[in-house]
């Protein structure tokens, strides 16, 4: 049996399985038929941040960002130019903070723009302040490290 994990779709929300070995290239949702990876980050709302979160099997980079942020505005490039280096390992999505007050409580949201990762619906890590791209994968790349990832099968 080929292994397989769920990738909710950016664009409809909607959770698909797919198999381990696919190409990401060809992936697309099974309801709205869009790519699953498009490079670009995935904006989330009260209803979506949680279904993003907790079903995807991949881990999830937010950045907590607000329209009149300064910093968050120079640093958005950089942070869609991480998405197309980081998929599919990886899903890049973006929470203002703004205009989703509540979720930013909820998670302690203090300064922004503030990256969180999130690997089966549990926060991982979180650096507060604007990065340039390379910094960004790097940060990343570095707290999904292996020894680092916290799996669902641990205690």
């Amino acid at each position: 049996m080929t292994p397989s994990f769920h990738i909710v779709c950016p664009h409809c929300h909607t959770t698909n399985r797919v198999g381990a070995q696919a190409p990401s290239e060809a992936l697309v949702c099974g309801q709205c038929k869009q790519a699953l990876f498009d490079a670009q980050p995935v904006e989330l709302d009260e209803l979506t941040f949680n279904k993003h979160i907790g079903r995807n099997q991949i881990p999830v980079v937010v950045d907590f960002w607000a329209p009149w942020c300064g910093p968050c505005k120079m640093m958005a490039p950089a942070y869609q130019q991480a998405a197309a280096v980081l998929e599919p390992k990886v899903r890049l999505a973006k929470l203002n903070t703004e205009a989703h007050q509540a979720l930013a409580q909820q998670f302690g949201i203090r300064s922004i723009p503030t990256l969180a990762v999130f690997r089966d619906g549990k926060e991982l890590a979180r650096q507060s302040g604007a990065m340039g791209s390379a910094d960004i994968v790097r940060w990343v790349q570095a707290q999904i490290a292996p020894g680092k990832v916290h799996r669902a099968d641990e205690p």
